[in-house]
């Protein structure tokens, strides 16, 4: 149902570079590149994370209560990804755990434009 998310961004290539190497192990890279957006997945025909420096040329502002969540497949992989997240610049917005018990997996974090983002997997 979900064609695409997009995040806004105040450098197009670090933001591009930063989500390209962080879903690289899910397959992911740019699909489509059109300048000052970007789609990045696994394809046109799959819902897609995209990046852009905002259409009305304002400074791009992270929502409150906005989020990507991306289920990577796996407990192990929210940890791994989440490790990786970190190690690309992302800040800590909640370590990997147990969040709703025997249901719900959760790692959350913001990405360098402060844009926030879950890392998750169903029991």
């Amino acid at each position: 149902m979900i064609g695409y998310v997009t995040i806004g961004t105040n450098d197009i290539e670090k933001s591009k570079a930063f989500w390209c190497d962080l879903l690289e192990e899910l397959g992911a890279s740019v699909v489509m590149d059109a300048g000052r957006i970007a789609f990045i997945g696994n394809g046109s025909e799959k819902a897609m994370l995209a990046v852009c420096t905002p259409y009305d040329e304002n400074a791009p502002h992270p929502g409150n209560g906005a989020m990507v969540a991306i289920d990577p497949g796996s407990k192990e992989m929210v940890e791994k990804l989440y490790a990786r997240a970190l190690e690309l610049g992302a800040t800590s917005d909640g370590e990997p755990g147990q969040r709703i018990p025997d249901m719900f997996y959760g790692a959350y974090f913001k990405d360098p434009d402060g844009n926030k983002a879950c890392f998750y997997q169903f029991a």
